[in-house]
């Protein structure tokens, strides 16, 4: 390792380790890289600057963010429960079962786990502990299961990013996560029937046919988001840009005008958390910015490939190589640093390999949503303790069957890359 790099590294973990934004820790490592250099300092701000500024893509996100804040101040969660009570709460362990298919609905609208576990997933597991055959463990590892679903179901934060970031087709991308998506929530149901019937859990109250058509109207209106996003996308009315634009605006007549549950206070506070929230993403994005710039100096990603294939790795070696790292790496990074900064680095491998970067994208992000919900450290386990006070302890003890039931989804995403390649190909998206 150089001396440049070196610094960099140092700065960078002493940063993690007084817990200073991560945003901060990595432009100052990228200063110091650039000090040791002995390179102009004013090349950071060239490069975070270029990088923004050329980043049209980059526009959705807090787009996104928008929209997933104005859905969860909306009182939306509370009728896509309703809605999907009627499809699937007959089911054994029935409120866990909406909670699944809510995830699904609700992933068409934020494109973000932690919107999830915070809007319907509090929704569900108030419900949850109102009967006392569901634990509270049982509740929350459901929940957080579930929410991993968010991010790979289109529209999608975290695959807007790796678009940024690989050059891959965002509507690609976005095609690619549907059936993987759904094949989340299939093999969650599959595991909430197991424990349901072996503990007995309930099945919901009939839902009398009278109230079927105010339910499902209410419930239809917010689905009417995805249909129109992804209607236009592949029609070509708007870029996928554009249409984090299209679903800020929808989110704010639904939420406004239409149930009227936005007051002026709730709304600016809405306008706040966004502008906080997207803040903080840019900062990240800035400092990966200069990081890449750095590892790019000094050949890191050439090196990484020349070892690559001095070791011969296959296709299958090396996405399993890249499986443990981010399942590792997720527990206790966020999930845009991982994006921003070490997937970079290897895609110049899984092009050499002649990778699908469409493919490589969903099974990253996928690792990095396993991540979230993965002991010791797994943010979306702190996220829903703070907001329930479910011990974290009590989550990871009910929620191994959940994990181990994505993890054997992401082992076949991984093998069979038809999974995820066979409806952007079938809709004429042309894939590396």
């Amino acid at each position: 390792m150089t001396a440049p790099l070196l610094a960099l590294t140092c700065v960078l973990v002493a940063g993690f380790l007084l817990r200073a934004p991560i945003g901060f820790s990595m432009i100052v490592s990228g200063v110091a890289y650039l000090i040791v250099k002995g390179q102009d300092l004013g090349l950071a701000a060239e490069q975070i600057l270029n990088g923004l500024y050329n980043s049209y893509v980059l526009l959705a996100v807090p787009l996104f963010i928008l929209a997933a804040n104005l859905m969860n101040a909306g009182t939306v969660s509370d009728r896509l429960f309703d809605f999907c009570r009627i499809l699937v709460g007959r089911l054994p362990g029935g409120l866990a079962q909406v909670d699944v298919l809510v995830s699904v609905v609700f992933s068409g609208m934020s494109g973000s786990a932690i919107a999830d576990a915070a809007g319907p997933g509090l929704v569900s597991i108030k419900q949850m502990l109102k009967k006392p055959e569901y634990s509270p463990g049982f509740a929350g590892a459901i929940v957080v299961a579930s929410a991993t679903i968010g991010p790979i179901i289109p529209p999608s934060i975290p695959l807007v990013i790796y678009g940024l970031v690989s050059g891959a087709s965002v509507g690609a991308l976005f095609l690619a996560g549907v059936v993987p998506g759904l094949l989340m929530a299939v093999v969650l149901m599959i595991a909430v029937h197991v424990i349901a019937s072996h503990r007995k859990m309930p099945r919901e109250d009939r839902i009398p046919l009278s109230e079927w058509p105010g339910i499902l109207y209410k419930g239809a209106l917010p689905l009417s988001l995805p249909v129109v996003l992804l209607t236009g996308i592949y029609t070509g009315v708007f870029t996928p840009t554009e249409a984090a634009a299209v679903a800020a605006l929808h989110a704010l007549i639904l939420a406004g005008v239409v149930y009227r549950a936005l007051s002026l206070k709730t709304f600016f506070g809405v306008i706040l958390e966004s502008t906080r929230s997207s803040a903080v993403i840019t900062l990240i994005i800035a400092g990966a910015f200069m990081m890449n710039y750095a590892f790019t100096a000094e050949g890191v990603p050439q090196m990484l490939a020349g070892w690559v294939m001095e070791m011969h790795f296959s296709k299958v070696q090396f996405l399993l190589m890249v499986n443990v790292l981010f399942l590792a790496l997720g527990c206790f990074m966020d999930v845009s640093v991982l994006l921003l900064v070490f997937v970079p680095i290897l895609l110049p491998i899984a092009k050499v390999l002649g990778i699908d970067l469409v493919h490589f994208g969903v099974v990253v992000v996928l690792n990095m949503m396993i991540g979230l919900i993965h002991p010791p450290f797994g943010m979306l386990l702190f996220v829903t303790n703070a907001l329930t006070g479910i011990p974290i302890k009590d989550m990871m003890r009910e929620g191994w069957p959940f994990l181990v039931m994505l993890l054997m989804l992401l082992l076949t995403m991984t093998l069979v890359p038809e999974i995820v390649l066979w409806l952007p190909q079938s809709m004429g998206y042309v894939t590396q």
